[in-house]
Formats: C-alpha cells, sequence, structure tokens
C-alpha cells in the first residue's frame, strides 16, 4: 500500500467532470475513483466544467442512448462525507442552466474562483 496512505496523511484531491454523461464512459469512472478516494479518508473534492455540468441536471433521461441514469448517484455523496462539489459559473451560464437546474447543492464558482481553489489542491484528475 502506499506510504503516504499508511501513516495516514490527507491529500486534498479534485476531481474535474468536464465531459458530458453520454458517449463515453469518463464521467461514471470519476464517480466511482471519487467514490474509492473517500474510502481512503482522502479530502474529495468534485468539480464539473464545460459539459461536465450535464451530468447533474435534472431530467437526465438517457432511456433513449441505451445507457444508465446515474446522476441521481450523486445526491448521495454526502453519505460518504463527499460534500465539497463545485461548479463553474461561466459553463452553467454558457449552457443556459442555473444553480436551480441541478440535482444537488453545489458551490457555484467563477472561473477564476475555481482556479484559485484547483492551486491548493495536492492532486488533480479530470476527464
Amino acid at each position: 500500500m502506499d506510504e503516504e496512505f499508511e501513516s495516514g496523511i490527507v491529500k486534498k484531491f479534485m476531481f474535474i467532470n468536464r465531459k458530458a454523461p453520454f458517449g463515453t464512459v469518463y464521467a461514471l469512472e470519476v464517480l466511482e475513483m471519487v467514490l474509492i478516494s473517500a474510502a481512503f479518508d482522502q479530502d474529495v473534492h468534485v468539480a464539473f466544467l464545460d459539459d461536465g455540468v450535464y451530468e447533474i441536471k435534472k431530467g437526465f433521461k438517457p432511456a433513449g442512448i441505451a445507457m444508465k441514469n446515474y446522476s441521481n448517484t450523486y445526491r448521495a455523496l454526502e453519505g460518504y462525507d463527499i460534500e465539497k462539489l463545485y461548479v463553474e459559473k461561466e459553463s452553467l451560464e454558457e449552457r443556459g442552466l442555473s444553480e436551480d437546474d441541478l440535482v444537488v447543492d453545489v458551490e457555484v464558482l467563477s472561473r477564476a474562483e475555481m482556479a484559485k481553489l484547483m492551486g491548493e489542491m495536492d492532486v488533480i484528475l479530470s476527464a
């Protein structure tokens, strides 16, 4: 096992979701990595940028593309002590969405604020 995990050092992880929740497996795989990181008691942050904001949009109905709707799984993250969810303000606005269109509570940050937050992370993984 990694020495850092054994010694109890907590790292700040940020998982960045940039892809729409359909057409690829990236979005679902990021969600799985988030859950695994939380299992190791790391400080987990999840950010939704670009088309990644669609992952947490209310009313996502992927049945027509033979895909399971997992967006409601994000509601369960709180049960895993994953409460640091962020959305880039400009990404929402560019897609005609608002915070009210999302299935989970998030903190909306400007691009500049998001960049600052990313600078505070130990590990950043993006899909």
